[in-house]
């Protein structure tokens, strides 16, 4: 039997999580992994939902900011609003080069294609989060991953293990509709760029505002790479998300 599988047996015994409400996946994974419970957030578009959703039930889970030193300027605006609205335990994690050194030893990494692109991933997003769960003493995270955001999420399950650590997607069946539904009843806000059209915001210089003919997935690295590595299944022993 897979890890995982191990991991969805492991949760069916109390609770079908498949058919749980989103409530009850975030007070499973807390009374199950307790103070090794972790929530992470990038102050995405929707990222509100989660931040509120986790942190009504769970006022100080460490949330995980990684901060890739390229992000919008209305993201850093937003991300210190919420947390203040929120009362967030921010624990912001950051790249150990400079976005400066990065490019003067490897060049613009996200124009180098494919190969580019992961090891740009690496870099800024991988690393520091193996950084920060390991610093934090973590063995489970819950994501805001959905199944209708790209063709590589359609079949996560709502419990999966990735190497070392038990991930949780409570919101994973939520459509567009339930997120504009959950952020309108309780007077969230999505990101400010999505005024101007951006249907998902990360790096400044790999994301565009939905066009016509594209799909959100288009709209991060050029349509090349949707995951930035945090959320691919990995081999391997070493703890690597």
């Amino acid at each position: 039997m897979s890890q995982t599988e191990t991991v969805r047996k492991t949760a069916s015994k109390g609770l079908d999580l498949e058919i749980a409400s989103a409530t009850e996946r975030v007070r499973w994974a807390h009374e199950t992994y307790g103070d090794q419970l972790v929530l992470t957030t990038s102050f995405g578009v929707q990222s509100a939902v989660m931040l509120h959703l986790v942190t009504v039930q769970i006022p100080k889970i460490p949330v995980i900011f990684v901060d890739t030193g390229y992000l919008f300027p209305s993201t850093y605006t937003f991300a210190a609003s919420l947390t203040e609205r929120l009362k967030l335990n921010l624990k912001t994690y950051t790249p150990l080069q400079t976005a400066a050194q990065q490019e003067a030893l490897h060049g613009k990494l996200w124009e180098q294609g494919i190969d580019g692109i992961e090891r740009y991933n690496r870099i800024n997003k991988v690393e520091p989060m193996n950084r920060a769960v390991q610093t934090l003493g973590a063995t489970a995270w819950l994501s805001g991953l959905r199944r209708s955001q790209s063709s590589s999420r359609g079949e996560r399950s709502v419990v999966e293990a990735q190497n070392k650590v038990t991930k949780v997607y409570p919101i994973i069946d939520w459509s567009d509709h339930d997120i504009y539904q959950y952020l309108t009843e309780n007077s969230l806000p999505y990101h400010p760029l999505w005024d101007q059209g951006y249907v998902s915001v990360g790096d400044w210089h790999s994301t565009k505002k939905l066009g016509d003919g594209m799909t959100q997935e288009d709209t991060r690295f050029g349509g090349l790479k949707r995951e930035c590595g945090l959320h691919e299944m990995t081999g391997g022993s070493d703890f690597q998300i």
